[in-house]
């Protein structure tokens, strides 16, 4: 009984310290705060599969340290009862399984389609390129600019973009690559989704909170991988007018069509990359 005591002090000593830097950190689960409509439901369920999952361990566990205890060899000379073939418990363990399968398969479907969910007139389209090795942010259709009507910015590894979205607003990301398979993430969304060549892939969020927020690619995806990272900010709709219209004065940053070739290709860096190649060869 001591050893089976401490072993449970150790375990909740454990689970205490992991929440004593951040008690709020520790009530999402070490999920990030979200700051979509889509992420709240995404942290929802998330924090529910976490709840259902220690009930179950718990219950486990106890089950496994009451056998251990109250069904232990005493003596030499006793001998324990022997129980086998217990037909409620061997229907519960069945039934409860599936029933937990079910439920959890329901709830991440509902999900699901929640996060997917298209619509047909959203507030904003974001055009978003990943390219070896940066990402480049489509504006089509936003303003009326004099050569174009795309506004546009695209980082380097030294410079990273920003993309910057209003708040209480539907956003479509409409996601293409030139080159290999990339993968555009916010954790604050909660959400990411593989930018494939010759696939079109989209998904929408709401945004519901402003603020400064950090993105990156979570597909390793070449040498330079670690360099594809930008910041989102998400600002007021008055914010967001005038620095379209501010990327709109300027004709590096505007275009006829979205720019899906991606600015990245023509720096230095990748240059110098392709003649080393070429020297080895």
């Amino acid at each position: 009984m001591r050893r089976a005591a401490v072993l449970v002090g150790v375990v909740v000593l454990a689970l205490g310290l992991t929440g004593c830097s951040d008690e709020t950190e520790a009530g999402r689960l070490a999920m990030p705060s979200p700051v979509t409509e889509e992420g709240q439901q995404i942290l929802d369920l998330w924090q529910g599969s976490w709840i259902a999952a220690l009930a179950t361990g718990v219950v486990t566990w106890g089950l496994i340290l009451g056998a251990v205890v109250f069904f232990r060899r005493r003596s030499d000379d006793e001998i324990p009862i022997q129980t086998r073939y217990n037909l409620p418990i061997e229907i519960f363990y069945t039934i409860f399984p599936i029933i937990m399968v079910i439920v959890f398969f329901s709830h991440t479907v509902r999900v699901q389609n929640v996060a997917l969910e298209v619509e047909p007139d959203p507030d904003v389209e974001v055009l978003v390129v990943g390219q070896k090795w940066q990402w480049t942010f489509n504006y089509p259709e936003s303003v009326d600019a004099a050569e174009g009507s795309n506004v546009f910015v695209s980082g380097t590894g030294e410079d990273m973009p920003d993309l910057v979205l209003p708040v209480d607003s539907r956003i479509e990301f409409q996601l293409y690559s030139p080159d290999v398979i990339h993968d555009f993430g916010i954790p604050a969304f909660a959400m990411r989704m593989d930018v494939v060549p010759g696939r079109d892939n989209m998904f929408q969020v709401t945004t519901t909170e402003t603020g400064e927020f950090a993105g990156k690619c979570y597909e390793l995806c070449g040498t330079y991988h670690s360099r594809m990272l930008f910041n989102v900010k998400v600002v007021s709709q008055e914010e967001y007018d005038a620095y379209l219209a501010e990327l709109a004065a300027d004709p590096d940053h505007v275009s006829e069509e979205p720019v899906v070739g991606g600015a990245y290709a023509n720096t230095p860096v990748l240059e110098d990359v392709n003649n080393s190649e070429e020297d080895t060869e």
